[in-house]
């Protein structure tokens, strides 16, 4: 018994040192942030503000349905789904303003996005077509 107690014991100071071996490799390989981004870097940006006009349409479409339903839920007295439903406009909102500065960074490091895509603005006029 007492060899499998010695045994186990070295098997994870073993592991142990190992693993933060490893960990160690991996934080002294991570270039420094702030620097100029690459060019496949940025040749993503273009998709990515893609995907974030995507978000902020159906954020914008879909908040007056949730807002009229808080108005509702509060109506007919149920507080506490009044309160969930706010919640998750509140999280919606806060992730559209995440999503609107992360643009604004790409396009500030990489420049305008070649295919016409821009960060969104909340912008919600409608189109003459």
């Amino acid at each position: 018994m007492f060899r499998k107690i010695i045994a186990g014991s070295a098997v994870a100071g073993a592991l142990s040192l190992g693993l933060a071996g490893m960990a160690g490799a991996a934080t002294t390989n991570t270039p420094a942030s702030g620097g100029t981004p690459s060019a496949a870097v940025c040749a993503k940006a273009a998709n990515i503000e893609a995907r974030i006009e995507k978000y902020d349409a159906a954020v914008t479409a879909r908040l007056p349905k949730a807002e009229a339903r808080e108005a509702k839920a509060k109506a007919a007295g149920h507080t506490k789904f009044a309160t969930y439903i706010a919640n998750r406009i509140t999280k919606a909102q806060n992730r559209e303003t995440k999503l609107n500065a992360l643009a604004a960074k790409i396009e500030a490091k990489c420049g305008p996005a070649s295919s016409g895509a821009t960060a969104s603005t909340g912008n919600t006029g409608s189109t003459v077509g």
